[in-house]
């Protein structure tokens, strides 16, 4: 029943667009979930993968980062999650005579959905210098090849050795121990253009980057605000947590510039009522807030409850703050209070794009409520004021002391499975003194202490020459990262570039002077090692770490692990030099229980680790704010924090541009041309704009448009052939997918502290193409 690839490349021609869904999952995903499974992996294949997926004796979902509950179902995965396991799991295959048939310039005229389409990779493959054509290479002369590379760069610095979210725990802290022994902290990862400004303000004002909550909080909460996050698309099972929620009395607010079929009603598959009935209405109310207006409405809502409690405080009655909470585990309310005082109504509600009544209605919702929990995504991290936005959502949880209590807290929700556990295991650019005092004191050497680069200044550094070599562990570099155009003649101007992947991708097309795909078993593959068949381990959203282990034969014979891959260069590369980590990189790759040892006396919270993967669902990593209200900040304490209003202010004619993801889409992997709940079907170029700006602008719902950036640095960047569509966002605001958008984001447009690109505020004027 399998299909093979698509013979062509998406045909923007054949779009149609109809109403947007008012309810999520139910009998459609289903459906959509086996049709693309039993494409890609045929019956049986289907059957025996999808029944292991997030069970505790199987494999991690290589989709979302969000946590299983103790109690799983036999299906326990939703349909994007089928999505990324069917193209994981594929039985279609890219040999090496599939290069010889296509050159690199033929393949980098494909789109992104054709070329992820044609199925795994299967053998090291070798791009010369000059070579119109991939080649295959044996594993030792690949190492060779990359070992000789790095020692001929002046400097380690010359190196960058970028990280995906999906490797395994093991294989990061190997693969940062590596990069770390060659010389350089120059690891930038898919954080930095996600999550970095949720870790910057959380790690500021409660001393931990990571969400404070647990699914059994969401369960107890009184209230929850989901803020500038689609849970429908990007995490599903997410539904399933918030309908339980519902069931328990919980009030929740959707706050996003489109509605989305998921915060208004869910249609569980696994209930009855889901498949049967009406399934569960989610979100209570829908603030359809402005793009970058996040900021004023938390602050907004901190101004209520002032008001509120000092309404209180007069009447002789009980305030709305938590004063016991506040006298003693925070820092700075006097200032916050202040900054609360001034801060003008007005401008808020012009900020927001919503009421004074709206807000104030949230605002009683608060005061209400004893245990609120906010939820955020993407949405809220990817502007200039993300990090102020993040903290003054904090600062609203502390007036009432809602972290460190059940039910209540922070809740970044993460797009990719164990991109925080990568995190956990040092792939960070500015790791602490204390993580690189306990490396060095573990395998007997010095550990570079300058800051290394993250993606932002890594893509510069390349362009300017100060880097000359590229690795990456996993991922997609070349279309997960802002101004492609920049981004891609960056890393030709690198001497090599070396892919580790599982499947076909872009950045296997943009190269260096010479270009090595190195293949790699993926989530779902049988792991066989020296000592017999290995697990790995893997860290979620909440913090919890859980044992992952492979079923499926491997797609060829020639694939690697990635433990396997760093522990094999890093025996080329440092070929017993006395001033590198000392470690028996044989013997980790042999025994994956050799690297947790290791991980468990540099980690803390990992005491022990052996012994608590055995047990079934793992455990959860020790939260000083959520276990005991204990705030590892400078003061001691949670901090209330002041920060000066910002909001995007765009000149006449001109759009704010939010990028977005297709539901037929996990981050840069394009599964196929739907995007279903949002009713636009078989196209992917498409701009989602309120019916009024269009008429204001005179361009024709459905008319074709080229999208061009207006940012300071004066250069026009040009997204052409668009077609315009009609739609429910703020006026002023409009919406894309991406990878096809990244072009429009300026590289040196970035988050103010965390350097995250600003994806969802791009100033954008529409010009008709036919005009061109």
């Amino acid at each position: 029943m399998t299909s093979g690839p698509p013979e062509h490349d998406i045909d923007e021609a054949n779009l149609t667009v109809e109403a947007p869904k008012r309810t999520a999952v139910g009998i459609p995903a289903i459906y959509h979930a086996l049709k693309i499974s039993l494409k890609q992996m045929g019956a049986k294949r289907s059957a025996e993968t999808l029944l292991r997926v997030n069970q505790k004796d199987g494999f991690d979902c290589p989709g979302c980062a969000w946590p299983e509950a103790d109690k799983r179902h036999v299906a326990e995965f939703c349909e994007n999650g089928a999505k990324a396991v069917a193209e994981e799991a594929t039985v279609r295959k890219v040999t090496p005579e599939f290069f010889a048939r296509h050159s690199v310039a033929e393949l980098l005229s494909h789109d992104d959905y054709w070329l992820g389409q044609q199925g795994r990779l299967t053998e090291p493959m070798l791009l010369e210098a000059g070579g119109t054509h991939y080649r295959p290479v044996g594993w030792d002369e690949a190492f060779d090849i990359v070992a000789e590379e790095l020692k001929s760069l002046a400097s380690p610095d010359e190196a960058v050795f970028y990280t995906s979210g999906r490797t395994s725990n093991e294989a990061a802290f190997l693969y940062q121990l590596l990069v770390r022994g060659f010389g350089t902290n120059n690891l930038p990862d898919c954080s930095n253009m996600c999550h970095e400004s949720s870790g910057s303000a959380l790690t500021e004002t409660i001393g931990i980057g990571k969400g404070s909550v647990s699914l059994e909080d969401l369960k107890h909460a009184e209230l929850i605000l989901i803020a500038g996050q689609n849970p429908g698309t990007n995490h599903p099972r997410m539904l399933t947590a918030l309908e339980n929620a519902k069931k328990h009395g919980a009030t929740i607010v959707a706050i996003n510039p489109l509605p989305e079929a998921g915060l208004i009603r869910f249609e569980n598959p696994q209930t009855p009522r889901g498949i049967i009935g009406n399934g569960t209405a989610i979100a209570d109310d829908f603030l359809q807030i402005k793009l970058g207006g996040d900021q004023a409405l938390f602050l907004g809502l901190g101004k209520f409850l002032l008001e509120a409690n000092d309404d209180a405080v007069a009447a002789g009655e009980e305030g709305v703050f938590d004063t016991q909470f506040i006298d003693a585990h925070t820092h700075g309310l006097d200032d916050y209070l202040a900054e609360l005082r001034n801060a003008d109504w007005d401008e808020i509600v012009s900020a927001t794009g919503l009421t004074r009544q709206q807000i104030a209605a949230t605002g009683r919702r608060l005061q209400a409520s004893k245990s609120t929990i906010v939820c955020w995504a993407m949405g809220l991290t990817q502007h200039k004021n993300s990090v102020p936005t993040l903290r003054e959502i904090v600062n609203v949880l502390l007036l009432q002391g809602n972290i460190g209590k059940p039910g209540a807290g922070l809740c970044p929700v993460r797009g990719h499975s164990n991109v925080q556990g990568d995190r956990t295991m040092g792939i960070f650019e500015r790791m602490p003194a204390s993580f690189h005092d306990t490396l060095d004191a573990e395998f007997g050497f010095h550990s570079p202490r300058g800051h290394g680069y993250d993606t932002v200044n890594a893509i510069r550094a390349m362009r300017d020459g100060t880097v000359k070599f590229f690795m990456a562990m996993g991922g997609n570099f070349v279309r997960a990262t802002p101004d492609s155009e920049v981004t891609e003649a960056a890393l030709r101007s690198t001497t090599m570039t070396v892919q580790v992947s599982t499947k076909l991708n872009k950045s296997h097309l943009i190269t260096g002077r010479r270009a090595l795909i190195l293949p790699t078993l993926g989530r779902t593959d049988k792991d066989t090692q020296a000592t017999g068949e290995q697990r790995v381990t893997v860290e979620d959203s909440m913090s919890a770490v859980h044992a992952s282990r492979g079923r499926l034969k491997p797609p060829s014979e020639e694939l690697l692990s990635e433990v396997s891959i760093v522990s094999r260069l890093a025996a080329r590369l440092f070929d017993g030099r006395a001033d590198a980590p000392q470690l028996d990189w044989a013997a980790c790759e042999a025994d994956y229980t050799q690297i947790r040892k290791h991980i468990e006396r540099v980690v803390p919270g990992f005491e022990r680790f052996e012994e608590k993967i055995a047990r079934p669902g793992g455990f959860v990593l020790p939260h000083g704010p959520r276990d005991g209200r204990r705030f590892p900040t400078a003061t001691g304490k949670a901090n209330f924090t002041v920060n000066e209003l910002y909001y995007p202010k765009l000149p006449a004619g001109r759009l704010l541009l939010q990028t977005i993801r297709s539901h037929d889409q996990f981050n840069t992997t394009i599964y196929g041309t739907d995007d279903r709940y949002r009713g636009i079907k078989a196209a992917r170029r498409v701009v989602m704009v309120n019916p009024d700006d269009l008429a204001e602008l005179g361009i024709g719902d459905g008319e074709t448009v080229d999208l061009v950036s207006e940012f300071s640095d004066g250069l026009a960047r040009r997204a052409e052939k668009f077609r315009a569509v009609a739609y429910s966002t703020p006026r002023g605001c409009a919406a894309a997918y991406y990878p096809e958008t990244n072009v429009l984001v300026p590289l040196d447009s970035v988050a103010d502290i965390s350097g995250t690109p600003t994806s969802k505020s791009v100033v954008i004027r529409l010009e008709k193409t036919s005009n061109r």
